[in-house]
Formats: C-alpha cells, sequence, structure tokens
C-alpha cells in the first residue's frame, strides 16, 4: 500500500474572511481596552491641544470594533445551524459518535499522536466544542461591553434617540446580576456595575488564553498530522492521506 494525500476544502471563503476580521478586531479591542481601563500609552503621547482626544479615540476604535465582532457573530451564528457547507451544530450534539470522537481526539494530543482512532478528514467534534465556547465568551464579552456603554448614558437619551438605550438596557441589564453571582456570590440586590466591568475584563483574559491555545494546537496538529492544517485559514484547504493499492 502507498499513501498519498489528496486536497480537502475546510473553509470556504466567507469563513476565512471572518477569521482574519476577528483576529484583527480582536487585536484592537485589547490594545483600546486596556487603555480605557488604564491609560498605559498616555505617557508616550507629547503633550499638545489633541492629547484630550486620545480616549476619545480609543473609545471609537473599541466601540466599532465591537459592532464588527457583533456582525461577524450574528454571521457565524446563522452559519453555526444553516451552513451549506458544513453545519457545527451536527458535531457538538451530545450523541454517542460525537463523544467518541471528542475524547479520541483529546486523547490523540496528550499521547502526541501515538493513538489517531478518528477521521481528520473534516472538522472533529473536540475543535468544533472548542469553538463553540470562543463564540459563547464573545457573546458575554459584547453583552457586558454594551451593558458598560448603555450605563453611560444615564440620561436615557443618545444621538439616534431614547429608543437605542431603551433597547440596550432590555437586553443587557440581566449582565448585572449575573455577573454578581458569578464573582461575588451576591444576589441582584447587592449587583453594580463594577462587577459587569470586572466580569468584562476577566473574559478578556479568558478569550486570550483560548487564543494562544488555539495557535498552539494548529501548529501542534500541523506537526503531527503532516496534513498542513495551518493552511487551512490561508487556503481554505489541507491534504490528508489516503492509501493506495
Amino acid at each position: 500500500m502507498k499513501a498519498q494525500h489528496k486536497q480537502v476544502k475546510r473553509m470556504t471563503p466567507m469563513m476565512r474572511s471572518i477569521h482574519w476580521v476577528n483576529v484583527l478586531s480582536m487585536i484592537v479591542a485589547v490594545i483600546t481596552g486596556l487603555y480605557i481601563a488604564d491609560p498605559y500609552y498616555q505617557a508616550l503621547i507629547s503633550e499638545s491641544a489633541v492629547d484630550k482626544y486620545v480616549m476619545a479615540w480609543n473609545r471609537w476604535g473599541h466601540f466599532i470594533v465591537a459592532i464588527i465582532f457583533d456582525v461577524t457573530s450574528i454571521i457565524v451564528a446563522y452559519l453555526f445551524f444553516f451552513s451549506r457547507f458544513e453545519k457545527p451544530i451536527l458535531k457538538v450534539l451530545p450523541t454517542g459518535k460525537n463523544i467518541k470522537e471528542f475524547f479520541e481526539v483529546l486523547l490523540n494530543l496528550v499521547t502526541l499522536n501515538r493513538r489517531k482512532n478518528f477521521d481528520s478528514t473534516h472538522s472533529d467534534s473536540f475543535n468544533t466544542v472548542y469553538f463553540a465556547i470562543f463564540h459563547i465568551l464573545l457573546a458575554w464579552m459584547l453583552l457586558t461591553g454594551l451593558q458598560m456603554y448603555v450605563h453611560g448614558l444615564a440620561s436615557g437619551e443618545s444621538s439616534i434617540g431614547t429608543w437605542w438605550p431603551a433597547m440596550l438596557h432590555l437586553v443587557t441589564d440581566w449582565t448585572i446580576p449575573v455577573s454578581s453571582m458569578i464573582h461575588s456570590g451576591e444576589g441582584a440586590n447587592m449587583a453594580s456595575i463594577m462587577e459587569v466591568r470586572i466580569s468584562h475584563h476577566l473574559t478578556m483574559w479568558l478569550l486570550l488564553t483560548w487564543v494562544a491555545f488555539h495557535i498552539y494546537y494548529q501548529v501542534w496538529r500541523t506537526i503531527f498530522w503532516k496534513e498542513g492544517d495551518i493552511g487551512i485559514v490561508v487556503s481554505g484547504t489541507k491534504f490528508v492521506k489516503e492509501e493506495k493499492a
């Protein structure tokens, strides 16, 4: 038997575009978000008449990339259930097949590829669940961010009318008591916007930890599986071995 490789499509142009838009947006969001929390590079800016606008520009940039994340998240959520290429929802359902595959991929990782009893041609349950966790964290990040934003509109007014703050309060006010219960164990009576700020900040670090493992795992799979996984986000394809007589 002679092993040959075949090229397999793994990501559509839409998904690759979303991936790189999210990468750039996350970089901007982290840089501007950390500045909003603590103006760490203010000292690097010379004193001038425009210095007072630095925070405003950071807030603007942070808000713009948050909107981009909102849009890409809606698209990803739709494709998660209705994609004609590959429906991730089918891989996260707790079926016997998915559970078995999840643990086989996990064993493959911890045994350094000494055990590989699953098909790596297409997306596996482990990686799909891992990405689902990312989008859950991102959704929480967006909701807590919008709650802090609408908290600043104390008058209930905005440049586009009162409907905008009212809608944001309706959608995000629940994050205050939830954040309080998560971080301090207190109920709604003790909830405050500070708990939301803490939750937003900690979620950022969870997302960065997620990104660190994601990059590591893609490099790991490329080295151990030798199927070119790291090139998927560029070309949309990978190469898998097939036995030929």
